[in-house]
């Protein structure tokens, strides 16, 4: 896909997103298991700099890949980090359901990946969730970096 394809598929991702935290609202595959859409994205930060950070950068690939654009990116798609086959070959994209089933379970939602991390409470899914989509957000409006950038004082160790 063309850089600006990619674009312009986060970008309605991220719309239909937003739309998604009205309540009484449904967008077909988009409110992802529990509910996760409507977390606490600054417990979600507090969640990341202190489960996530051993392995992942909001800003540089370490262990893990980086996570800045994590947010309605093809699952597998950064050029500069070295995925496991079985995420290189999915063409799923990282959205609220997907990062939910992801973070429950990697094993069983992608077979033959190497996280062996799983976030079990709904609630922690669900604010990790937030803090990914308002980090994308902010990227996406050009936002400064502030306090949506957990991990990068850490990104290069």
């Amino acid at each position: 896909m063309l850089k600006t394809e990619t674009q312009l598929a986060i970008v309605m991702v991220l719309g239909l997103s937003a739309l998604a935290l009205l309540p009484g609202r449904s967008f077909g595959g988009m409110e992802p298991a529990d509910g996760a859409l409507g977390g606490d994205a600054e417990r979600g930060a507090l969640l990341y700099d202190s489960r996530c950070i051993g392995c992942h950068s909001l800003g540089a690939n370490r262990i893990g890949p980086r996570h800045d654009d994590v947010f309605g990116r093809e699952v597998g798609s950064l050029d500069d980090y070295d995925y496991s086959p079985a995420l290189k070959q999915s063409r799923l994209l990282w959205d609220a359901e997907s990062l939910d089933r992801w973070l429950a379970d990697p094993e069983g939602f992608l077979p033959g990946q190497r996280m062996n991390f799983m976030v079990e409470v709904p609630e922690d899914r669900r604010d990790l969730i937030a803090f990914l989509m308002r980090t994308a957000q902010g990227r996406s409006q050009g936002s400064g970096q502030g306090s949506d950038r957990p991990g990068d004082s850490t990104s290069g160790g």
